[in-house]
């Protein structure tokens, strides 16, 4: 089960909207909807999170290239909306535009429901591969400043368990509008 919303700063403060999942199907389409919410120049943040399991951050500046973090790529990289993200982090020159590998529930057809956010060392499954043959960080990844400047440090960022996004959104004076569209 994943949550997301977007955070656009306003000059009266943040406004929070539902990111609706549903309406996306590439990290273009995410980058356009950020890109809708903007009011002028000012930066949105999209956060997205699979049930506790991993959480992650893309932050818009007016026409700047967007920046991204996943707290964790290995996670991150077995589900639909994580493996967006890590893709492009790594810079992958494949264009996936559908996410027809994965259901939006972030597992695969026929596939129990479950998030397994460690892997156990008996497990024969292969973790997520990045561009090349090299597995997927186990932990953070990502541009760790870009929150920085709105009150997550990189090593906030990094430590940030359990309900990351309501203390980002604390962070950032976000949560009363945050938790009116969760």
């Amino acid at each position: 089960m994943y949550f997301a919303a977007l955070l656009a700063r306003t000059e009266d403060g943040w406004e929070a909207s539902d990111l609706e999942l549903d309406d996306v199907e590439s990290l273009t389409d995410l980058i356009d909807l950020a890109r809708s919410a903007a009011v002028d120049d000012e930066p949105v943040v999209a956060l997205i999170e699979q049930e506790d399991a991993w959480f992650g951050v893309m932050r818009l500046d007016g026409e700047e290239d967007p920046r991204y973090f996943v707290s964790n790529a290995s996670v991150a990289g077995r589900s639909s909306y994580g493996s967006m993200l890590t893709k492009e982090l790594l810079g992958s020159d494949e264009e996936d535009d559908e996410l027809d590998e994965l259901d939006l529930d972030g597992t695969e057809d026929g596939e129990e429901e479950s998030v397994t956010a460690f892997a156990d060392e008996d497990d024969d499954t292969d973790p997520p591969l990045g561009t090349g043959s090299e597995p997927l960080p186990a932990g953070p990844f990502g541009d760790l400043g870009l929150l920085n400047d709105l009150g997550v440090s990189p090593k906030q960022l990094t430590a940030l368990q359990g309900d990351a996004l309501s203390e980002i959104a604390e962070s950032l004076g976000a949560t009363e509008v945050l938790e009116a569209v969760r």
